[in-house]
């Protein structure tokens, strides 16, 4: 059995779900923003810390969604998962044709990597480590602040 994340980890999850959930609604895209989803790949079912999958998919409560109905992944990256979340993870998002992959470091500094899928792999477009700025106008607009996604409230 896989111990459940830190609280740093849950977190920085929760925190860019409501980001994304927020953008994804005031851009009034058609999609949902799930947390820890089964997603069907190539190779078998992965469970990112949160996708963006297209609404008509979420309408009939599936237990799992098909690669192709996902438009962006998000990994929430530790010390102990990074070497996994950034050599393993990316090409069997790739081989699904998830076209959007995003990885949030929490160490050294909280960092937000946004890659893109070309010719089969993920081309990276954005690194944020400080300051609130867009990410990607694809599926829809979205800003964060690394950072603050991390920071614990006072």
């Amino acid at each position: 059995m896989i111990p459940a994340p830190g609280a740093k980890h849950q977190r920085a999850s929760s925190r860019l779900w409501h980001v994304l959930d927020a953008a994804a609604e005031a851009a009034g895209a058609p999609v949902e923003v799930l947390k820890t989803v089964n997603v069907v790949l190539p190779e078998g079912l992965f469970i990112p810390d949160i996708a963006v999958v297209d609404a008509r998919t979420v309408d009939e409560d599936p237990v799992a969604c098909e690669a192709e109905a996902v438009l962006l992944v998000v990994v929430v990256s530790s010390p102990a998962s990074r070497r996994i979340d950034r050599l393993f993870k990316p090409p069997f998002y790739a081989d699904g044709g998830i076209e959007h992959l995003w990885r949030l470091e929490l160490e050294p500094v909280p960092a937000l990597i946004v890659s893109q899928l070309e010719n089969g792999r993920y081309m990276e477009r954005t690194v944020a480590e400080e300051g609130r700025m867009t990410l990607i106008e694809k599926p829809f607009p979205v800003e964060a602040d690394p950072a603050a996604l991390v920071r614990r409230k006072r």
